[in-house]
């Protein structure tokens, strides 16, 4: 396996473009694996079901494809609900930010508003 360096850990953190973005059925998009993150916290079991279930896992297939994380692509095609997937995505989340350099920083102490604690 190939040692992740600083430079890959920031393209895997960044935003993808808004074409690669993920639309959540319920309508929400997500661009990031911190959007992913907190999406998976909030969104609905409904939501997450209609997403990953045994005939599909969109998050995985967005995760590997848009974002390009294999291993968190992987975590997530396993995971067997959504407060898991949320672990797992928080976990490498925090492996990735202490590649960077950010694992303390005003980064993980700041709160990320809920996409879904707003009305559309």
């Amino acid at each position: 396996m190939a040692k992740m360096v600083k430079k890959d850990a920031e393209r895997l953190l960044a935003a993808v473009p808004a074409n690669n973005a993920f639309w959540c059925c319920d309508g929400h998009t997500l661009r990031s694996m911190r959007e992913l993150e907190t999406a998976l916290i909030d969104m609905a079991n409904e939501t997450f079901a209609y997403h990953s279930n045994s005939d599909k896992s969109d998050f995985s297939t967005w995760v590997g494809g848009a974002i390009g994380d294999d291993k968190l692509a992987r975590d997530l095609a396993k995971s067997p609900n959504r407060s898991q997937a949320a672990k797992y995505a928080k976990a490498r989340i925090t492996f990735l930010e202490h590649k960077v350099g950010l694992e303390d920083s005003w980064v993980r102490n700041t709160s990320q508003p809920s996409l879904y604690n707003e009305t559309q």
